[in-house]
C-alpha cells in the first residue's frame, strides 16, 4: 500500500472558541479510530503556531537560523495525517471524512514518495 499525507491548512491567528474546536477534534478521534481499524493510520500530529518555527538555511557550509515561519501567507499547516491506501481515489476518499470534520479547513492529499 502506499502512503498518503493529509495535510490541514488553517487560517492565522487564534484557534475556534472551544465551543466549535472540541467537537471537531473529538469527531478526528473517531475518523483516526476508524484509520485505524481499517488499517491505514500510520501517524497524525498537531502542530504549534508558525510563529514558533525556526527556518535553517546553509550559507557557505555554515547554517543560518531564522526564527518565525518559511513563508508569510494567511493559512498554515496546522497538523497532518500519514495513512497507508491503496490509490488516490482511496487517499481521497479519508480525505474527504477529515474535510467534513474539520470544515472550513482545506485538506490537502499528497503521495509519499
Amino acid at each position: 500500500m502506499k502512503q498518503y499525507l493529509l495535510s490541514v491548512y488553517q487560517p492565522d491567528g487564534d484557534p475556534p472558541p472551544p465551543s466549535v474546536l472540541e467537537p471537531m477534534m473529538k469527531n478526528l478521534e473517531v475518523l483516526n479510530e476508524e484509520l485505524r481499524a481499517a488499517g491505514a493510520w500510520v501517524f497524525a500530529a498537531g502542530l504549534h503556531p508558525p510563529s514558533t518555527a525556526t527556518v535553517i538555511r546553509s550559507r557557505d557550509g555554515e547554517p543560518v537560523l531564522t526564527d518565525g515561519p518559511f513563508t508569510e501567507g494567511k493559512e498554515h499547516l496546522g497538523g497532518f495525517t500519514l495513512i497507508r491506501a491503496a490509490d488516490l481515489d482511496e487517499a481521497l476518499s479519508w480525505g474527504g471524512k477529515m474535510s467534513a470534520i474539520l470544515a472550513p479547513l482545506a485538506i490537502e492529499v499528497r503521495p509519499v514518495v
